[in-house]
């Protein structure tokens, strides 16, 4: 999730349909058996906004090597349900416009449900060589349907300088010391106007993350491991407590309920905010910022110890109704190979599915969060993954942000949350 993931999408859609018409006549979806994967010619990559500047460059490089099979990226909003919607329409109307898809992890099991990806030849991909939990999303019913090319945790950051200073050895671990740290910043001139924490609390898919991140960090569950709902418990109330509660007490500013990623980031990095939950992208930003040398990461804080993340990032897959998808299998080979991940790691700190990158002591040295980062992503709990995806967290969505906006209780929200869910995986 990562999602990250302002819209030209019309027009690039439109320049991108015009690419795939000009190329060889590739396979259709191919649904009435296996998928063929063949025909090559020009593709488009479709993704969210490319916030770190280091897509088009990766782009460039496939496109000097193929220049008979260029790819083009079609940029969609940074908010993630956009995304989402755009990729079913595209889906729906059966485009080519649309070749290779940037997935949220938790997509994948709606789009291969609903036949809009194609299942793909396991053995073209290093699928052994990767973190369990990150191939699990790529997975339905037993058959791979996408490839990861980052995975995601959520990780807290910090200003070393102002815990330092305010006698604060150690970053949080609970609510409780995250709060109570924050205290003692607040009394340091250097802290004037800050606030404590914030993480992403605008009505979009962030919301449903940081719902699901504070649920389970209280011990808690949206839903059981066969997908059945379980969120009207008093675990998830500790959990929805915990958010509402900082929000009254301005603990979490009020400016927050509007904030996605980028809104976050741009507070801790101007000096607004001494906690921030965010997803690793956000170190090599940070890092080029005026908190450079002031900051680090620690694992997410919960309600008795180290919480929880919600496991995040971004699979590639080829869309059904796509042309030229011999060209999208080396595409999606390149674009998620070893190397290639290690370097968006490097210029983007997008957290890559190899295991093998976050005990490599040299990138150990040189970006030193990665100990944190595989801890998050190996104790990271998936959002929901069932079918209905876009009913399951349009509901988490409305009842969450009702209660942070006083609303409804904590309680209420909780029990309304848990009849939409029910109703929602009925169908």
């Amino acid at each position: 999730m990562t999602t990250r993931t302002t819209t030209r999408a019309t027009a690039l859609a439109a320049t991108g349909l015009l690419l795939a018409a000009c190329g060889s006549s590739g396979s259709g979806s191919g649904q009435a058996g296996a998928p063929s994967f063949e025909g090559r010619g020009p593709i488009t990559y479709v993704a969210g906004k490319d916030t770190t500047g280091t897509v088009q460059p990766m782009l460039d490089r496939w496109n000097k090597a193929h220049p008979k099979e260029k790819v083009t990226f079609i940029q969609l909003p940074t908010d993630a349900d956009a995304q989402r919607q755009q990729m079913i329409q595209n889906a729906e109307t059966k485009s080519d416009a649309y070749t290779v898809l940037s997935l949220d992890v938790v997509w994948t099991s709606e789009f291969a449900a609903h036949q809009w990806i194609d299942k793909l030849p396991e053995k073209r991909f290093p699928m052994s060589k990767m973190l369990k939990p990150v191939v699990e999303t790529s997975r339905y019913r037993g058959g791979l349907y996408a490839v990861p090319s980052s995975s995601d945790g959520g990780m807290l950051y910090y200003r070393t300088d102002l815990l330092k200073k305010a006698g604060v050895a150690q970053p949080p671990t609970t609510w409780g010391e995250m709060t109570g740290a924050c205290a003692k910043v607040k009394r340091l001139p250097e802290a004037k106007g800050m606030s404590c924490y914030a993480g992403q609390f605008q009505k979009y898919e962030g919301l449903t993350v940081n719902f699901a991140e504070a649920v389970h960090s209280a011990g808690g569950r949206v839903t059981d491991a066969n997908g059945r709902p379980d969120v009207d418990t008093p675990e998830a109330k500790k959990g929805l407590d915990f958010l509402v509660d900082s929000f009254e007490d301005r603990t979490i500013p009020k400016e927050a309920i509007t904030y996605q990623e980028e809104d976050g980031r741009q507070a801790f990095q101007s000096g607004k905010l001494l906690f921030l939950r965010n997803w690793p992208y956000m170190y090599s930003l940070a890092e080029k910022s005026g908190v450079k040398g002031k900051f680090g990461v620690a694992p997410l804080p919960g309600l008795n110890g180290p919480g929880s993340s919600s496991l995040g990032g971004h699979n590639m897959a080829v869309s059904s109704s796509a042309r030229n998808k011999a060209t999208a299998l080396d595409f999606i080979e390149f674009m998620t190979s070893e190397e290639n991940t290690a370097t968006f790691l490097r210029d983007a700190s997008l957290a890559p599915p190899y295991a093998a990158l976050y005990d490599d002591k040299a990138l150990i040295e040189q970006y030193p969060y990665l100990p944190v980062l595989k801890e998050s992503v190996l104790r990271a709990v998936p959002r929901p993954r069932v079918v209905p995806y876009g009913d399951v967290t349009s509901a988490v969505q409305q009842e969450t942000y009702a209660a942070l906006t006083g609303e409804k209780s904590s309680a209420q929200a909780l029990r309304d949350l848990q009849k939409a869910l029910r109703k929602a995986v009925a169908r």
